[in-house]
């Protein structure tokens, strides 16, 4: 064979080698996960946020953050502290299109108005009527929760038609005791506010269910971790008080990461080392991406749990009704905290 016809079947050669890798398309986009929803997913009570010019408490300790960084998604964390029903679909499904390929969602909380339920409730029984509130809660979850859901959750899959979804729920918060100074939630009272906790994930299930979305419950996650609990991942009377009554990072990676990631990503998400410093080093790529959408998310109203204070003159009043001598009263309770 002369040289010219070995130069031939070389290049001949060479052609069949780069041909498949020249037709290949180029690297595939990491797929899309979009998470929506309130402040259970956004990490209020993790206690570091992103700097994002917003007050949506959007942390690299939370979920959605977590599994993105494990599986190498695209996030675009548009859940928000204080969002309701409403707030989601006026200022997070903009951000769904037909190539999103995850979407998360948790909220239901606020509707329902368990900020103020909770505010109300920690209050000492002779200046509170904290069944009132929670049958007022239960109501709008029977009654008029489950038509915004099924709305909002039309509205998700007609922007996100080939998306997996996952509609997250809420854990019970309380364990039969209160172990904070300057709140008084009786037993009793524990017991119905983890019954309502209950209501919701039953309502927010059955409303997955019909329009196809799986349901995360974390309830069993977080058995033996509510506030006051030896090992605790929910936050309990807190400073700031934002954090109050929301799960502390160890909640997200111990409790929600593992409940929703199966349903996901369809393999649970152990959160390693690795895992949360690759969290962690994305928030500043993160954070500029939501501060596009930073003047909308101003229009959410925060909805946060507010101390009790026997100083003012209504708490007196209460006091004098029920017979409490109130100055007492708060100095046993300061005794107890001291």
């Amino acid at each position: 064979m002369n040289r010219t016809s070995r130069l031939a079947v070389l290049g001949t050669a060479l052609a069949g080698l780069l041909t498949p890798l020249l037709l290949q398309p180029a690297q595939a986009a990491a797929p899309s996960y979009v998470a929506l929803g309130d402040s259970y997913s956004s990490g209020t009570g993790t206690r570091s946020y992103i700097a994002d010019g917003t007050s949506c408490q959007r942390s690299t300790s939370a979920y959605p953050s977590l599994i993105a960084a494990a599986r190498g998604y695209a996030l675009n964390f548009r859940a928000c502290s204080g969002a309701t029903v409403t707030d989601v679909t006026n200022t997070q499904l903009s951000a769904l299109t037909a190539s999103t390929s995850y979407v998360s969602i948790s909220v239901g909380g606020n509707d329902a108005g368990f900020a103020d339920v909770l505010t109300e409730c920690a209050q000492p029984w002779w200046s509170s009527n904290c069944d009132g509130a929670i049958n007022t809660a239960q109501s709008y979850i029977n009654n008029t929760l489950p038509s915004r859901l099924s709305t909002l959750y039309a509205a998700i899959r007609s922007r996100a038609p080939y998306a997996r979804v996952v509609v997250v729920g809420y854990p019970r918060i309380f364990m039969g005791e209160d172990c904070n100074a300057f709140t008084w939630f009786s037993p009793a009272e524990q017991t119905r506010l983890n019954q309502t906790a209950d209501l919701l994930n039953s309502r927010l299930s059955t409303a997955a269910s019909a329009a196809g979305f799986s349901f995360g419950n974390p309830t069993s996650r977080f058995i033996g971790h509510a506030v006051c609990d030896a090992d605790e991942w929910i936050n309990g009377l807190s400073n700031p008080i934002s954090e109050s009554y929301h799960p502390k990072a160890t909640g997200h990676s111990g409790g929600y990461t593992p409940t929703v990631s199966p349903l996901l990503t369809g393999a649970a998400v152990t959160v390693t080392a690795a895992v949360v410093a690759e969290s962690s080093a994305s928030g500043e790529e993160q954070a500029a991406l939501q501060r596009q959408y930073a003047d909308a998310d101003r229009s959410i109203e925060q909805e946060t749990f507010v101390a009790p204070d026997l100083t003012t003159p209504e708490a007196r009043r209460a006091a004098r009704r029920a017979g409490i001598d109130i100055d007492r009263f708060i100095a046993r309770s300061q005794r107890a905290a001291g």
